[in-house]
């Protein structure tokens, strides 16, 4: 009796994809909560030479470049937006106004989307969204 071939097993995804994977589904998840909100995701994930943005949406007259990180707790996730991403958020920022001119007359604002994992072991709320999380120290076109 001949058994029939075993199929071989997925590897394991690597570190750096997983990461991915999960940036991915935190941009999903908070791109969901700022559309409850009331707000309109045009971009996804823009990418350009001088840097990435996760999303773009609009609320009214306001453009909003949105920055999301996950981590441990919301404490570690704010504090893991360094000044020099926030240059480069700028600089893609520009670039994307440059792209889009029809949307350079809108106010600009840039936030970031703050996610836990740690939802029941710390008792705090697993999403937060920092409104005007920081300003702009390259000249836009405001």
């Amino acid at each position: 009796m001949t058994r029939a071939p075993v199929p071989p097993q997925a590897a394991p995804p690597r570190p750096r994809q997983a990461a991915y994977r999960r940036g991915r589904r935190a941009e999903g998840l908070a791109g969901w909560w700022l559309r409850l909100k009331g707000y309109r995701v045009l971009v996804r994930g823009f990418r350009c030479p001088a840097g990435e943005i996760d999303l773009i949406a609009k609320r009214g007259a306001t453009l909003v470049f949105i920055e999301v990180k996950q981590r441990d707790a919301l404490a570690t996730a704010a504090a893991a937006v360094s000044p020099r991403q926030r240059r480069r958020i700028a600089r893609a920022a520009e670039a994307f106004l440059q792209a889009r001119p029809d949307l350079a007359a809108l106010t600009l604002r840039f936030d970031a989307v703050l996610l836990s994992r740690q939802f029941w072991r710390r008792r705090e709320w697993p999403l937060r969204h920092e409104k005007d999380a920081w300003r702009s120290d390259t000249r836009l076109p405001y």
